[in-house]
């Protein structure tokens, strides 16, 4: 099978295996403030990934490109939304370009689309120093994100069995490429661990990418004559794993993604601890469905919509969100318990408007 093909199966079987929709955020609540003291007119959305600067805290996050002309209308349609919107957006890997130049215009066109925009290159941990160069320079990227997808490859039946060495090309990547480095997960979660070990080696931005959104265990099972189905429940839940990432302590900036599809797990996924949260499964389902325009409508009401849950909260920006005080329940509670994270630090916080 090519390269190509194998993209666009992963495109319809997304469609097909939909999303999970246990990503924990129901075993998050927000404390109701009865007197916010805030306004909506005084409400900002505006947030730093790093030391990248960006209107609105939700990006398109990685989803394809290198599947010939589906793949390019695509990727055309999501630029759009971004620029319209004032949303980042990632592409999906690019190793497809990088190994077939005719591949390179479903990837290029996201620029081309929205030239001022915010955009996420794209690789996996096997990537050397010359593919993360060249895959920067072929979108004018303002980062790169290397995915960790070792359970997918695992499950995929053409994909790698050697994970030997990534965090060492990781750290490579962070010490030559001139653009901030995400690393992000794809569906199965980050632990606090493995953000420290990304930390040691200079990495200061990670997606938890967790449990609950898009199944590429089921995805890649669906390619399988024999599936692996002990790895279709397998992950941390995308709410779990911004508390492991946030509950290691450090300055590193984390983004949310796996799941999220409201504007209330937006507000969630910040107040647990993130900085951006990328969406991108429920966005493809709108589009094919309805079109580009309709996902323009989505955000612009996700926007609105959030604006209006940090006005009940008292949170005028984001930062003021991250300390909005939350309770936990059921199994993320259970969860962190176990882990020793102190979840009573989020219950018994309070917001100090600046």
């Amino acid at each position: 099978m090519t390269r190509a093909k194998r993209k666009w199966d992963h495109i319809q079987y997304a469609l097909t295996t939909g999303q999970t929709s246990n990503a924990g955020f129901d075993c998050v609540s927000f404390v109701h403030q009865s007197l916010p003291n805030t306004s909506l007119s005084k409400v900002h959305l505006g947030t730093k990934i790093g030391e990248l600067k960006t209107s609105s805290p939700i990006f398109i996050n990685a989803m394809t490109g290198g599947g010939g002309a589906k793949t390019l209308e695509i990727n055309s349609q999501l630029a759009r939304v971004a620029k319209e919107t004032g949303v980042g957006m990632a592409v999906g890997s690019q190793m497809a370009a990088l190994k077939d130049k005719e591949e390179r215009t479903s990837y290029e066109v996201v620029r081309e689309e929205n030239p001022e925009g915010l955009i996420f290159a794209n690789l996996g941990s096997e990537a050397t120093i010359n593919q993360a160069k060249d895959a920067v320079e072929m979108i004018q990227a303002d980062a790169l994100q290397i995915h960790l997808n070792v359970v997918q490859e695992l499950t995929m039946p053409e994909g790698d069995r050697d994970f030997s060495h990534a965090l060492k090309r990781i750290e490579k990547i962070v010490n030559h490429v001139d653009v901030p480095i995400i690393v992000k997960e794809v569906g199965f979660g980050m632990s606090r661990e493995a953000v420290a070990k990304l930390e040691g080696v200079g990495v200061n931005i990670i997606d938890v990418g967790g449990y609950g959104g898009t199944n590429f265990s089921k995805i890649e099972n669906e390619r399988r004559e024999r599936g692996l189905s002990f790895f279709d429940g397998w992950g941390i839940p995308t709410a779990t794993s911004i508390v492991e990432a946030h509950s290691h302590g450090s300055d590193i900036t984390i983004l949310a993604s796996g799941g999220i599809q409201t504007s209330m797990d937006i507000a969630k996924s910040i107040a647990l601890g993130a900085n951006g949260v990328g969406m991108a499964g429920y966005f493809l389902k709108i589009l094919v469905d309805s079109g580009y325009e309709a996902v323009i409508e989505e955000v612009t009401s996700i926007h609105e919509e959030l604006k209006m849950i940090m006005t009940a909260i008292g949170a005028c920006n984001l930062d003021e969100l991250q300390h909005a005080p939350l309770i936990f329940k059921g199994e993320v509670l259970e969860w962190l318990q176990q882990r020793q994270i102190d979840t009573h630090k989020y219950s018994t916080r309070t917001i100090h408007s600046i």
